[in-house]
Parts: C-alpha cells; structure tokens; sequence
C-alpha cells in the first residue's frame, strides 16, 4: 500500500513545524483515517470517539471540536497535492471534469450556508422546498479497473442574492457577496488546470451549465483549451455553417442559413443514423445516433451535435470539441451520471449529510475532510493492481462498488494505517483492537 504513507507524508508536511502545527497534523492524518474507516457516520463527535477507541489517541472535546473549526488548515496546498497524486488524470488526452450542483439538506437554523432550495428530486413524501446547502461541485471523471468513477476535486456554497439581501451572512467578521454558480464554477476549474498547465480539459454538465454563461468566462480563464459537452435543449436553434460568397461587401457572415430547433432536425436527420457499440452504463449497448457539425448562437462557435435515439425517446447532446467522435461523446455524457453517484458516496456513505456542524469554518472543513478522503479513497484504487471483487454482485452489476475500496482500504488501514506515526507523544501507543475490529468490517 505505496499510496497512503506517500500521501500522509506529503499531508504532514505542509504543516508548520512548530509544536502546534504539529499537533494539527497528527489530528488531521487521525481524522482522514476515522473517515476513511466504514465504521460509523463522520460526524465529528464519532470522529472523535473513534480515535480515542480504535487508535488510542485520547483528544479533550473542546481542543477537538476547535480543531475542526480551525482557519489554518491548508485545504489549498492539500488539493493539490491530491491532484498531482492522481494516476494517470488524463483520458485520451484531455482533463475530463464533470460539473455539477446538488443540495443537501439540513435541520438547524443556524447551519451556515442553508436556504429554502427547490429540489426537482423530491419524493412524494418529501418537501419540494428543504432547508438545505446548495454545493456546486467539480469532480474529475476517470476509468479505474474498467468502470468510470467520479473523483471529487473541489466544492463552493451557492447562497442565492435574495438569500444574502435577506440577511447578512459573515465568515470571521467578512460579509459574503453574491457569486452566481458560473463564476464559481469557472474559479474552482481554473484552480484545478492551473495544476495540469497544458492539458485540455473538457467540462461535461448538464444543460443548466451548458451554455455561454460558462464557456465565455471559461475561455476567458484558460483559453480555447477548455472544451464543453453537455446536453442540448430541445427548443436550441441550429444554423448551418457560414459560407463565403465572393463579391459581398461588408464583414463575412458568422452564421450560415438557419436549419430549424434541434427538435424539428431530430426528425430531418433519423433517416441517417447509424448504429454504434458502446460501452454505456456498464455493458456494452447498441446505440442509434446521428450528427451533424453546426452554428450555435447560444454558444456563438461551431459545434457538433449528436441525436442519440431510444425506442420511443431521444436526447441532443453538443461538444464545443469538435475533435471528440460520436462515440466518445455519448460515453462521455453516459459517464456524467458518476457525479450523481459521487454525491452519494459523499453524503450518505462516508457520511457529510449527518453532520450538524453550524460555524462556517467547521462546515467547510467538514466537507472538505469527507471529499479528500472520497478521493483518496479513489486514488488509492487506483494503485490496485486488480479490481476488489463486489460484495453484493448481480447478474447485471458484477463490477466492483465505492463500498468495496473502502473495505479492502480499511484492511490495509488496520494493519499499519497510514505507514506515518500519528500517535501523541505523551499517550499509549494505536489501540490494538483496531486490527480485530477492522477485519470484522473488512
């Protein structure tokens, strides 16, 4: 497990080397571990009792719970270094970084960050409008052992303008001024490529994000190496390609002859659609599509647009990329969904949606704790030499879940953690139960 000590060693060393700072970086290498253990909920009164109970470092309450509200985390250097860890981020090229928001829902009225947030995903039973975080999230979308799996790489806190007209939001006595989810969006993608310099990237989102309001200020930021693929509105206009005609006074046309919505060409365009196979959502699938390279106003740049057919449905999906083939465009997208996936992982199964915390400061290391150790956890799958098997297979699911990393990562954190010593000076050596206890998870 060459991985974990590489990492925890690079993790303590960016912290000050002064008795405190030290300590921090003990408490930090202790936290990621009681996450990383599928023992119980990371929130951090468990996180607590189960460092004092599985590793034997004893931590006072208060000294903990200041811990995890400190401002001198250095979440900005820790990103990167996990960035720079990741194996091979690269796929057929290119950066491939998946954006998207979702909520999450909480009880306190205090929590900072919360809003009354519309969820177009509430059941019948559930309320349309929950007190909740609303968190833009960018993620890094990469094969591992054969099946694609969604790295998370950064986050914001999206509060509407109405929230902050209505009342004043402050983290350490600054108030908080409106930012709409593109510019967000467009400062944690720059974050992330300003670490792979040179390397294309192609954002994949839905069709919220799909539009000018990211690929301007995106281009704008990183230049015609950032590419979008997302998927097309059915009432979007298509033109066809400008064609200059010699003679014409006046600057050449940026637009050809309008072709119609993209619904009306879905019907124009069937009669030449082709069959692909595709590896889509875990198998591979015969997929019906057709394409055609086009003008989009909204995007103001050609693009190319691929109509994917279903039985009695279809979608329009549209790249700025006009290198990306049909085939790797619909498996991109098919892919996307891993972010959805990704959202789980995080609230439900390492356990950010638990936590109750309220200060801004312990909210935001919370998730950023449960976000690194969602990728470390990745990252460390990726050093496998094979696949784990899965636990609970089916007859049409038999590849490996984020369930199963975490168990054979738990086996190897049972032995001898980390590889670094996080144990405190002044106290007994890690708990040796932990081995026990971890191979019944296991």
């Amino acid at each position: 497990m060459p991985i974990l000590p590489v990492l925890a060693t690079q993790f303590q060393s960016l912290f000050p080397s002064s008795d405190h700072g030290r300590e921090r970086a003990r408490w930090f290498i202790l936290t990621l571990q009681a996450i990383l253990l599928p023992i119980t909920a990371s929130r951090t009164s468990n996180l607590l009792r189960t460092i004092a109970t599985l590793f034997g470092v004893v931590i006072g309450e208060a000294r903990y719970y200041t811990f995890m509200a400190s401002v001198k985390l250095p979440w900005t250097r820790i990103w990167a270094v996990l960035w720079r860890a990741i194996p091979d981020p690269l796929t057929d090229g290119r950066l491939l970084v998946v954006l998207d928001d979702s909520i999450n829902p909480k009880t306190g009225t205090k929590v900072f960050a919360c809003q009354r947030s519309f969820d177009h995903a509430a059941k019948t039973n559930q309320s349309s409008f929950p007190w909740a975080q609303t968190i833009v999230t960018l993620g890094l979308l990469k094969v591992i052992h054969g099946r694609w799996c969604c790295l998370p790489l950064a986050f914001a806190f999206y509060l509407r303008r109405a929230t902050l007209a209505l009342r004043s939001v402050r983290i350490r006595g600054r108030v908080l001024t409106f930012e709409t989810k593109f510019t967000q969006a467009v400062r944690l993608i720059q974050s992330f490529a300003g670490v792979f310099p040179r390397a294309p990237i192609l954002v994949v989102t839905d069709s919220w994000f799909g539009n000018n309001g990211l690929l301007k200020p995106l281009r704008r930021a990183l230049g015609s190496r950032a590419h979008l693929l997302s998927r097309l509105r059915v009432n979007a206009v298509l033109h066809d390609l400008p064609v200059a005609v010699p003679g014409r006074a006046g600057r050449p046309r940026k637009y050809g002859e309008r072709l119609g919505s993209v619904k009306a060409m879905q019907t124009a365009l069937r009669a030449t659609a082709r069959t692909y196979s595709l590896n889509l959502y875990g198998r591979v699938r015969d997929v019906v599509a057709a394409e055609q390279v086009v003008m989009l106003k909204s995007l103001r740049c050609q693009v190319r647009v691929v109509w994917v057919y279903r039985r009695t449905q279809w979608i329009a999906l549209v790249t700025t990329d006009l290198t990306l083939s049909v085939e790797q465009m619909i498996e991109i997208y098919g892919a996307r969904w891993k972010i959805e996936a990704g959202f789980r992982e995080i609230k439900q199964e390492i356990g950010s949606a638990q936590t109750q915390t309220r200060n801004p400061d312990a909210v935001t290391n919370h998730l950023h704790f449960c976000m690194v150790a969602t990728t470390i956890t990745w990252i460390y799958a990726a050093s496998l030499e094979q696949a784990p098997a899965r636990r609970y297979a089916a007859a049409r699911r038999t590849e490996y879940a984020f369930a199963d990393v975490r168990r054979a990562l738990a086996h190897d954190l049972a032995d001898v953690g980390f590889g670094v010593d996080c144990d405190d000076p002044g106290q007994g050596t890690r708990n040796p139960l932990i081995v026990a206890v971890m191979r019944l998870v296991a």
